[in-house]
C-alpha cells in the first residue's frame, strides 16, 4: 500500500509536467551558480581588477623611449625666437644665411630616451593599494551576488516544492469528489436519494477540476522562475521530497548575522575601504615628484661641416646623409612640484571624505536591516514550529470527520451538504500541511539569509 501511495505521488507531478526532471537544490544551486549572467558578469569584473592591480604595479617601472626618424629638407635658418606651439614647429637647423636657399639634403635622428619617476612620496603605492582593495571590493561583489542567489534559488525551489505538493492535494480532492459523486449517482438512480444530490456531486466534482487546473498552472509558474534562476532551456523540474519529510536539524541554532560573516556587509566595508584609500592617494599628489632622465641622441646629415661657408658643401646621397657621425649623451635628475595642486586637490579630498561617510552610512542601515531580519525570522521559526505540530493534528482530525460523514451519507444518515463541508475541510487541512512544513523550511531560509552564512541550511541535506 505505501509503494502504491509513493507511485501514485510521483504519477501526478510526472503528469502534470509532462516531461520531468528530478533536480535536487544542490544541483539547481550549482547549475544557477554557473549559468546566471549577473554572476558571469561580476566575475569578468573582478577578473579585471587584477589585471589592473598587475598593471598598477607596472607603473613603477621608467619609460624607455626608442625613436628613429629620416629626414629629407632644406636647413635654412634664422635668427629670431620661436615656440613650437602643440608641436607644430619645424626642428631645421642651420647657419642664418643672408637670403633663402633651395639646397636639400638627407639627414636622420636616432633617439634613445628614459624616464623614471624614482620617488613620488608613495603616489605608486597608494595606486597599488588602491587597486588591491578594489580586487577586494569586487571579489566581495562576486561573493555577495552568489550568496543572492543562492537564496534566490532556495526560495524559488521551495516555492516550486510547495507548488507541487498543493497539487497532489488538489487531485486528492478531486479523487475524493468522483468517489461521493459515484456514490451519490448510484444511490440518485436506485431512488434513495433526491436528484439534487447527484447534481450538487457533479459540481464539487466540476469546482475540484478547476481547482486542480489552478495548481497546476501555479506548478508552472514556480517551475518558470526556478528556470530563470538557473539560467537554463526550459524545462520541468520535479523536486527532491526530503523537503516534505523532516525539517532542518539546526533550525533553532542561535546564530547572529555578523560583519566576518554576511558577504553584505563585507562588500559594504570594502567599498568603504575603497573610498578611505582613494583619500590617501589624493593627499600624495601634494607632494612633488622625482625624476631621473637619460638620452641618447645620434644624428646624421647630407650637409657638410664646411657648408656655413661654401653653400655647396652638401651630398644629395640618402646613406651619407643617414649614416650616424655626432652622438650626445645627457642624463639628470630633476623634481617637479606644481605649487597650485594642493589647493586643487584639497576639495578632491574633502569629497572623497564625504563618499566614505555616505558609505558608512549605507553600512550602518544594511547592518541594521539585516537585524531586523534575523529577529523576524527567529519570531516567524518559533510561529511555524507551533504550526507544523499542529498541522497533522488538523489534518487527522479532518480525515476522520470525512470518514465518519461518507459513511454516514452511504448509509442515507446525514445530507450531501455536511458531506461537501468535511470535504472542504479535508482539502484545507492538506494544503495547510503542505504549506506549514515548506513555512520552515522557508522561515530558516530567512534566517541563513539574515546571518550570511548559507552552509547552515546547505549542510541540511
Amino acid at each position: 500500500m505505501y509503494f502504491k501511495k509513493i507511485t501514485l505521488l510521483f504519477f501526478l507531478i510526472f503528469a502534470a509536467t509532462g516531461f520531468s526532471q528530478t533536480l535536487s537544490l544542490k544541483e539547481a544551486i550549482k547549475t544557477g551558480l554557473e549559468n546566471y549572467g549577473s554572476i558571469k558578469a561580476k566575475s569578468n569584473y573582478s577578473n579585471a581588477s587584477r589585471e589592473t592591480l598587475k598593471q598598477s604595479r607596472r607603473d613603477y617601472l621608467p619609460n624607455l623611449n626608442l625613436s628613429a626618424q629620416q629626414d629629407y629638407g632644406t636647413v635654412n635658418g634664422q635668427n629670431g625666437p620661436l615656440y613650437g606651439f602643440g608641436g607644430l614647429g619645424v626642428a631645421s637647423s642651420g647657419l642664418p644665411l643672408p637670403e633663402q636657399n633651395w639646397n636639400s639634403a638627407f639627414g636622420a635622428l636616432y633617439l634613445v630616451n628614459m624616464n623614471w619617476d624614482f620617488f613620488t612620496f608613495g603616489k605608486i603605492q597608494e595606486k597599488v593599494n588602491l587597486a588591491k582593495i578594489d580586487v577586494q571590493s569586487r571579489e566581495n561583489d562576486l561573493l555577495q551576488e552568489k550568496f543572492q542567489q543562492e537564496i534566490k534559488i532556495s526560495a524559488a525551489y521551495l516555492n516550486l516544492l510547495a507548488s507541487q505538493r498543493l497539487l497532489i492535494s488538489q487531485q486528492k480532492n478531486l479523487d475524493r469528489a468522483n468517489v461521493f459523486k459515484r456514490t451519490a449517482a448510484a444511490r440518485v438512480k436506485n431512488g434513495l436519494l433526491a436528484g439534487v444530490d447527484s447534481t450538487l456531486a457533479t459540481a464539487e466534482v466540476s469546482k475540484a477540476k478547476m481547482t486542480l487546473n489552478l495548481a497546476k498552472n501555479f506548478v508552472k509558474e514556480q517551475n518558470n522562475k526556478l528556470v530563470d534562476l538557473m539560467g537554463v532551456a526550459p524545462q520541468d523540474f520535479v523536486t527532491d521530497t526530503l523537503f516534505v519529510n523532516q525539517i532542518p536539524k539546526d533550525i533553532l541554532v542561535a546564530d547572529k548575522a555578523s560583519e566576518s560573516l554576511h558577504p553584505l556587509l563585507q562588500f559594504y566595508k570594502t567599498k568603504i575601504d575603497y573610498s578611505n584609500q582613494q583619500v590617501k592617494l589624493y593627499k600624495r599628489f601634494y607632494y612633488p615628484t622625482m625624476s631621473a632622465f637619460g638620452i641618447l641622441q645620434t644624428r646624421a646629415s647630407g650637409f657638410d661641416s664646411s657648408y656655413a661657408i661654401d653653400q655647396t658643401a652638401f651630398n644629395k646621397n640618402y646613406w651619407q646623409g643617414v649614416s650616424p657621425d655626432r652622438s650626445n649623451y645627457l642624463i639628470g635628475v630633476g623634481i617637479t612640484w606644481n605649487l597650485t595642486t594642493p589647493f586643487r586637490i584639497s576639495k578632491q579630498v574633502s569629497a572623497q571624505k564625504y563618499v566614505s561617510q555616505a558609505l558608512q552610512e549605507e553600512y550602518n542601515q544594511a547592518d541594521r536591516e539585516l537585524q531586523s531580519q534575523l529577529n523576524f525570522a527567529d519570531d516567524k521559526i518559533k510561529i511555524t514550529l507551533e504550526n507544523y505540530t499542529e498541522a497533522p493534528v488538523q489534518v487527522n482530525a479532518a480525515a476522520q470527520a470525512y470518514l465518519q460523514k461518507s459513511t454516514l451519507y452511504k448509509n442515507g444518515l446525514t445530507t450531501l451538504t455536511d458531506l461537501t463541508q468535511t470535504l472542504f475541510i479535508l482539502n484545507r487541512a492538506e494544503i495547510d500541511r503542505d504549506i506549514v512544513n515548506n513555512n520552515v523550511w522557508q522561515s530558516f531560509l530567512l534566517k541563513v539569509a539574515a546571518t550570511g552564512d548559507f552552509d547552515l541550511f546547505i549542510n541540511e541535506f
